[in-house]
């Protein structure tokens, strides 16, 4: 295993007066700043640089005033690919890349995309979430804290301003260290680039649920109509198991069933589709095992959304009739 880089981003974005947001990159990288750590979280470096902006060149009203920058600061800066490839030297052979949150890899990966850089992976991209680590260690494993809720709760001095590149990976990098070394068998998965066929597809266990990110596909109902996308089997004992609750739908992008395995008990699905960065679909399926109580309170939510399925047929099929009239 490489080092740990701990890194964090600044980032200006269109939408100002004069200037539209560009599709292709909504988001400019201004600063990166990380920390480089060993593989006993030991601190063995600093990286910190800024970047000259190519692409908006006026500060956005909301980003200026978080980030303590003007467009004459970046000035002094470097362009990306000059400071994005110093970086990407600076962090090592195979490095695990830490963050608070799950958005600094993906901007990471799409500036370098603009600029047709070498990507960093062929497929889902494993990486620290030090956001969601801090929730499993110290809270309940479901809230997302602010960086500076998180340096207070492990009562770690404040030395430096927060939301600047270094300072927030600084204190990124403080949090990382302490955490429990059980509590990194939590990876993530930034899917920037999805995976592309079979082989690429991530299939991974976790202490109390399972993960299973899909190769791409043209269509919902191709996505829909794969059988390992909606196969319902235990990650325990790797039975089929029959459902109790059929897959079904409240929003047309999120998809649930409650499984009954004879050994382990009630496992609940949950399908997440998603966009990929060239259009197509892909999928995110966790399955857990719960409590009588839960499966009775998604059988509600299937009722709830088959009621509000009625009413829009409802309401298509008033409308039809008003058209032929």
């Amino acid at each position: 295993m490489g080092n740990y880089i701990v890194f964090d981003l600044e980032w200006n974005q269109g939408g100002s007066v004069r200037e539209q947001e560009l599709q292709e990159l909504p988001f400019e990288i201004v600063e990166i700043g990380a920390v480089r750590l060993n593989e006993r979280r030991e601190k063995t470096g600093e990286f910190s640089r800024l970047i000259k902006p190519q692409v908006y060149h006026e500060m956005h009203r909301v980003t200026g005033k978080l980030i303590h920058l003007t467009m004459q600061d970046l000035e002094n800066g470097d362009p990306f690919i000059s400071v994005a490839g110093d970086f990407l030297k600076w962090c090592g052979e195979d490095p695990v890349f830490c963050s608070w949150g799950t958005l600094d890899l993906t901007e990471l990966q799409r500036n370098m995309d603009y600029y047709h850089m070498k990507p960093l992976s062929n497929g889902p991209l494993r990486y620290y979430d030090v956001q969601k680590l801090f929730s499993i260690g110290c809270e309940d494993g479901k809230s997302r804290r602010a960086l500076e809720y998180a340096i207070d709760f492990m009562n770690l001095e404040k030395e430096h301003p927060f939301h600047r590149a270094l300072s927030d990976a600084a204190y990124t990098a403080e949090i990382f260290e302490l955490l429990d070394e059980k509590v990194l068998r939590n990876i993530s998965f930034d899917n920037y680039v999805t995976p592309k066929d079979r082989r690429q597809e991530i299939h991974i266990v976790f202490d109390n649920y399972a993960k299973y990110i899909s190769r791409e596909f043209d269509t919902k109902e191709e996505l829909l109509d794969d059988p390992e996308v909606m196969s319902t089997k235990c990650y325990l004992c790797h039975r089929n198991l029959r459902r109790k609750i059929r897959w079904f739908s409240p929003n047309g992008k999120h998809y649930y069933s409650v499984s009954y395995c004879d050994k382990h008990g009630f496992m609940k699905a949950k399908v997440r589709i998603r966009k990929a960065e060239d259009d197509k679909l892909y999928v995110v399926k966790t399955t857990k095992f719960i409590s009588p109580q839960e499966v009775d309170e998604i059988r509600k939510k299937q009722e709830t959304a088959k009621r509000h399925q009625k009413i829009r047929r409802r309401r298509q099929d008033e409308g039809s009739n008003r058209e032929k009239d």
